[in-house]
């Protein structure tokens, strides 16, 4: 009888976990400790946009990263002005620890400054990515 109730309540918490997470998982949100951050192109090694630049960390291994990709790359050739960066996680160890990047895909959604307005870890919905847009332009 004990056991049926520890796994009860293993169920009961291991799924309330999972319901939290794919709740959390892929919103696009601000962050205090993202206020003022900001990338230049030295940091991305390619150009801002015009209007705002989508960054993406990435890693060889990582199968939400290729539909990330997708979305971001469809976001940046509809809107003007905007510009899709990925880049390798593991071959830019040192930008991913200043900006505290701790999951791949992790995505941040900077103004035409470089400034970060918005992150996202997880894979990001392509109507939160351009709803996420109009705080950056």
């Amino acid at each position: 009888m004990t056991g049926l109730i520890v796994c009860l309540a293993v169920l009961a918490v291991a799924g309330g976990y999972g319901l939290v997470h794919r709740r959390r998982d892929g919103r696009i949100r601000v962050r205090a400790k993202d206020g003022g951050q900001r990338l230049t192109a030295g940091d991305l090694g390619a150009h801002l946009g015009e209007r705002a630049t989508l960054v993406q960390f990435s890693s060889a291994f990582c199968a939400p990263c290729r539909a990330t990709r997708r979305v971001l790359g469809e976001v940046a050739a509809l809107v003007e002005g905007v510009r899709h960066v990925e880049i390798d996680a593991e071959a830019h160890l040192d930008l991913v620890r200043r900006l505290d990047v701790v999951k791949t895909p992790t995505v941040l959604v900077l103004d035409a400054d470089g400034a970060v307005v918005r992150r996202a870890t997880g894979q990001p919905r392509k109507a939160d990515v351009i709803a996420a847009l109009g705080a950056a332009v």
